[in-house]
């Protein structure tokens, strides 16, 4: 798998090529953010496939890394794993709004980066599978979420999530009321069974509660997981 890292310190890109090739991946280095924007360009590397995911750091010198991603989100669909040491929730909860797929805390361990690597370049097969579905949409009182085109509106406005934002909303609209456990979510829509991605599923559910305006959509059963709680018209 191609994977472009943008990070500006050459001693941290070089260690950490250095391990991704040895897991498989052919990497590409950006120094900042014009040159990520430029690599991601089909005319950039002719020939070759396109990235599988984008490793990309906020601090970069030239453009702020959330700027980076709202840009990246206009020309690729390419999964984005934002690494910072940036740890507080609204961090996290803003770079999930711009279009990133995951989020990562310096310092983080090498098996989580490769885990989480691995689990945003999957797609999700019941999704895919729903998506073949011709006219196949679910309708919980003013949130309507159709399965083949992967689209959410709520009140007949169109609300933009991310891919795994909408696994997600989609998973748990499959049966509003009943509980998914934690696991159980983790294992469909990030196929591991890491359990380190316990803390990316609670920043998705906040994230959908915040773009859809509704907190209460979504329920925490504390302990077990969530549910989705069908609004009304």
């Amino acid at each position: 798998m191609r994977l472009l890292l943008v990070e500006d310190d050459n001693h941290v890109a070089a260690a950490l090529s250095a391990v991704l090739a040895r897991h498989g991946f052919d990497v590409v280095h950006a120094r900042n953010g014009e040159e990520a924007l430029h690599s991601v360009l089909p005319a950039s590397h002719p020939g070759k496939p396109p990235f599988g995911v984008i490793l990309l750091d906020l601090g970069l010198p030239d453009l702020d890394g959330y700027q980076v991603c709202g840009r990246l989100r206009k020309i690729t669909s390419t999964p984005v794993i934002m690494v910072t040491a940036r740890s507080d929730i609204r961090s996290r909860i803003h770079g999930l709004n711009l279009g990133a797929d995951d989020y990562v805390v310096k310092p983080y361990d090498t098996g989580e980066l490769l885990a989480r690597i691995h689990a945003v370049s999957r797609r999700n097969p019941s999704a895919d599978d729903l998506a073949g579905e011709v006219g196949n949409a679910l309708t919980l009182g003013t949130v309507t979420i159709e399965l083949p085109t992967r689209r959410v509106s709520v009140g007949g406005e169109s609300v933009q999530l991310t891919r795994k934002e909408f696994d997600l909303l989609a998973l748990l609209a499959q049966r509003p009321g009943v509980v998914f456990r934690r696991e159980q979510i983790i294992s469909e829509v990030w196929h591991t069974s890491w359990e380190g991605t316990g803390r990316t599923l609670e920043v998705h559910v906040a994230s959908l509660r915040s773009k859809l305006r509704m907190p209460a959509l979504i329920e925490t059963v504390r302990g077990v997981g969530y549910r989705l709680v069908a609004p009304t018209a």
